[in-house]
């Protein structure tokens, strides 16, 4: 083969055999997903947390130098999801039930959600990837006004055209905070739009703010799909 041939790319078509719906990738994925609710259950949360305290340290650490690194400045993008047949109330309130509780529901939502429960203090924990970085961060606020923010910031929708918005700090226990999400759902004829912004560090590589965009579509998805087949 000479240095100006290119190798054709590799394609296989499913034939036969499975009678059920489907492609060979969606089979793939309802695998990996049966294969990680099972190590997921078989290691339990003290056991995922045990597992993954060398990453969390190493995680919390990175989160922590760019935070005190920006100066509480941040940085931000916004993933838009278009739902139909589904109303954000309904989502709204299958969210509230699942985080005032359902770990396991929210756990489905991503292969890189590893811990989310409710704290003692009103606060709600989080293991997951923040980038390629897996951080254990609280939800909430964070001291006085903590979060007035969220009434100022760019990526606000119009008051009028918001049906649900959640806001929220990011931040360690040692009160730093290293995030901040806006959630903000819109109701359309048939379904409504989901805006999901998250606010890096400024100092954070722009990578980390790609990939947790990634990381709201995968999330939402699985989110409003769980949402629809629980109501049913």
């Amino acid at each position: 083969m000479t240095d100006n041939q290119t190798v054709p790319p590799v394609s296989v078509a499913l034939v036969s055999g499975p009678t059920g719906a489907g492609s060979i990738d969606d089979y793939e994925l309802a695998y990996a997903r049966r294969a990680l609710d099972r190590f997921r259950t078989l290691l339990g949360r003290q056991g995922l947390l045990d597992l993954l305290a060398a990453d969390i340290e190493e995680g919390n650490a990175r989160l922590r130098e760019n935070a005190q690194a920006s100066g509480g400045s941040f940085r931000s993008g916004t993933t838009v999801l278009d739902a139909r047949g589904l109303t954000s109330g309904e989502l709204v309130a299958w969210m509230e039930q699942a985080f005032a509780g359902d770990e396991g529901a929210l756990l489905a939502g991503h292969p890189e959600h590893y811990v989310m429960t409710p704290g003692p203090d009103g606060s709600f924990r989080v293991v997951e990837n923040v980038g390629p970085h897996v951080c254990s961060f609280l939800m909430g606020g964070w001291g006085t006004d903590a979060m007035a923010w969220a009434a100022d910031a760019d990526e606000l929708l119009p008051q009028s055209a918001c049906t649900h918005k959640m806001s929220s700090n990011l931040f360690l226990t040692d009160g730093t905070v290293v995030g901040r999400a806006l959630i903000q759902f819109a109701d359309t004829p048939d379904g409504f739009t989901a805006h999901l912004t998250f606010y890096v560090p400024v100092t954070c590589p722009q990578d980390v703010l790609e990939h947790h965009l990634r990381h709201y579509a995968v999330e939402f998805r699985n989110w409003i799909v769980a949402a629809a087949a629980a109501r049913a």
